[in-house]
């Protein structure tokens, strides 16, 4: 994935064609890294499950396979000049784009499979379970989101758009290919699925990333050396995460774009920004948590026969 990033690079570099209102080598990119960081921290993460090692083993390796197929179909669609999404336009376009559906589906199974293994995992720390077992949750929630991208909107079921060669599209209450943000193409104009989609994929990095800097920064601050106060802490950030999931396919699905928030989405955002400051605050707040120390052996007094043998 990472050799086929940097020659989706050259191809940004080299060829300028663009496809559906983007460089036509920018999806490939794109999907090439998250596939990258998406592989380095499952493997990681099966490195830290204790039960069922050999299906831990095919569960990643049906990762691998899976995912190299879906962007074999992805990087082909580009050199043939169409789209890989979406694209219904004839039976071979079609016949890859449900290919790639089944890629998806066989990929976020296994993904689960190893979910569900590090969920039966004992941790020693529990920070670690949370920060690893929720990461891989909202993981797998933002990636079912991607699935609500492959429904027929109301106007393609309508069969009012305009090419009847796409079912299915990114964005919610305009077509695809409009006015968008830069480096991440998101819809200006109307909602975008992409958006809790990546936002929901990448807890599986973010969560256990915090984790890391809280055991980074404990050795010059004293409060992150308690390991309840740590637990606290990622807590509140895997529940505010999975409240920022939430807000931004709520808000996607009503066909708001991110850059453009009703009343009604500012006040929802406040009201998470608060709870989750709310639950920082009393998470510093609580006294450190004792720690629990072994009671020293005692050495113990000789029975009865042997007092009387002594004597």
């Amino acid at each position: 994935m990472a050799l086929g990033a940097v020659l989706s690079a050259v191809g940004l570099a080299v060829d300028d064609r663009v496809l559906v209102g983007a460089p036509i080598w920018a999806k490939p990119f794109k999907f090439f890294l998250s596939f990258t960081v998406y592989g380095l921290t499952l493997a990681w993460m099966l490195t830290r499950s204790a039960r069922g090692r050999r299906t831990g083993w095919w569960a990643g390796n049906v990762v691998v396979a899976t995912g190299l197929a879906e962007m074999a179909i992805i990087t082909g669609q580009v050199v043939r000049g169409k789209r890989s999404h979406f694209n219904v336009g004839t039976p071979f376009d079609q016949a890859l784009f449900t290919a790639m559906g089944i890629t998806v589906i066989v990929l976020w199974t296994a993904t689960l499979v190893i979910g569900l293994l590090l969920l039966r995992t004992p941790f020693a720390d529990r920070a670690t379970a949370w920060a690893i077992r929720g990461g891989v949750v909202i993981a797998l929630a933002g990636a079912a989101i991607g699935f609500l991208m492959t429904l027929p909107g109301a106007e393609q079921r309508a069969g009012g758009m305009a090419d009847p060669d796409v079912i299915g599209a990114h964005s919610v209450g305009v077509p695809d290919g409009g006015p968008s943000m830069p480096l991440t193409g998101w819809s200006t104009t109307g909602g975008d699925l992409r958006i809790p989609h990546f936002v929901g994929m990448h807890a599986l990095q973010l969560i256990p990333l915090f984790l890391i800097a809280l055991v980074v920064l404990a050795p010059r601050i004293a409060r992150f050396r308690d390991a309840g106060l740590r637990l606290r802490l990622v807590r509140v950030v895997t529940a505010g995460h999975a409240g920022l999931v939430a807000l931004t396919t709520w808000q996607a699905l009503r066909g708001q774009p991110l850059v453009r928030p009703d009343a009604v989405t500012l006040v929802a955002a406040g009201v998470l920004l608060v709870a989750v400051a709310a639950g920082v605050g009393m998470a510093l707040r609580r006294p450190p948590t004792p720690v629990q120390r072994r009671p020293e052996p005692q050495e113990s007094e000789p029975s009865s026969r042997s007092k009387e043998f002594t004597a």
